[in-house]
């Protein structure tokens, strides 16, 4: 069964929504996009009106601001210490937005959403 982004059937009552139309194609979606921790891996995907969008797959570095110096450094990704959005996302090494990563410089929150903008970018933790 394909996966769509339309309304659910069940309203926040219990109660069913009556189908007024079958699924359309503009309504379907894909499944997300789980960024591990590796050797950098992504793909390139052609979006509704032919422009490309980057899948990151694998990654194993990041862009981390330092708000003290306010510069970027390049740095190597060592583990995932924290993610709030899944707490089994840290056993399975997976990045997310919000997710807290350690890194050669020190921690670091990821800022920007990996499976979807093809790049790991985060903001160093005091």
């Amino acid at each position: 069964m394909a996966l769509t982004s339309r309304r659910p059937k069940r309203k926040t009552s219990g109660g069913r929504y009556h189908d007024y139309q079958k699924k359309r194609a503009n309504q379907a979606r894909r499944l997300p996009t789980l960024t591990k921790l590796g050797d950098k891996k992504a793909i390139e995907l052609r979006k509704l009106g032919g422009s490309r969008k980057t899948l990151l797959l694998e990654c194993n570095e990041a862009n981390v601001y330092n708000p003290k110096e306010k510069k970027y450094v390049l740095a190597r990704i060592k583990t995932i210490s924290e993610n709030k959005a899944n707490r089994h996302f840290v056993r399975r090494n997976i990045l997310t937005k919000g997710a807290i990563i350690e890194t050669d410089i020190g921690k670091a929150r990821i800022t920007s959403r990996p499976g979807q903008e093809g790049a790991v970018n985060a903001v160093l933790i005091q």
